[in-house]
This record gives C-alpha cells, sequence and structure tokens, in this order.
C-alpha cells in the first residue's frame, strides 16, 4: 500500500497530458530544458572569469598614525 506500481503512474500521467494538454507540456519541457543549459553556461562561464581574475591587493591594518584611512582600491570597470 505504501509504494505505487507503474499502473497508478501511468493513470496519473494520463489524468495530467488530459489537464494540461501535450503543448503544454512540450513548451514546459522546453523551457526547462533552456533553463538548464543557460545554467550550465552561466557556470562555465563564471569559472573562466574567476581563473582569468587578477588577485586582490589587500591593506594591513596599521595603528601608528590615527589619521590614517583604511580603504579597498579597485580598478574601473
Amino acid at each position: 500500500m505504501g509504494s505505487f506500481s507503474i499502473w497508478h503512474w501511468l493513470i496519473v500521467l494520463v489524468v495530467v497530458v488530459l489537464i494540461f494538454g501535450t503543448k503544454k507540456l512540450k513548451n514546459v519541457g522546453t523551457d526547462l530544458g533552456a533553463a538548464v543549459k543557460g545554467f550550465k553556461d552561466g557556470m562555465k562561464t563564471g569559472a573562466e572569469s574567476d581563473e582569468a581574475a587578477p588577485p586582490q591587493v589587500t591593506a594591513q591594518k596599521s595603528t601608528a598614525d590615527s589619521n590614517t584611512v583604511d580603504v579597498d582600491a579597485r580598478p574601473k570597470s
């Protein structure tokens, strides 16, 4: 009683097809595939840009002068 057989899943599939129609299900599948492809491309592009990025230089805090302002200098993009 706890698990579903193949017949249960086939009935659920038929009901879903009757409710949404095959065209709408095809569009959902296409949109999902495009989203996964875009995510993979974004991860690949992000990994390449991380490798090419120059290392950041950070300043060490100095307690010698109380008038010193500690900032992070970044190049303009």
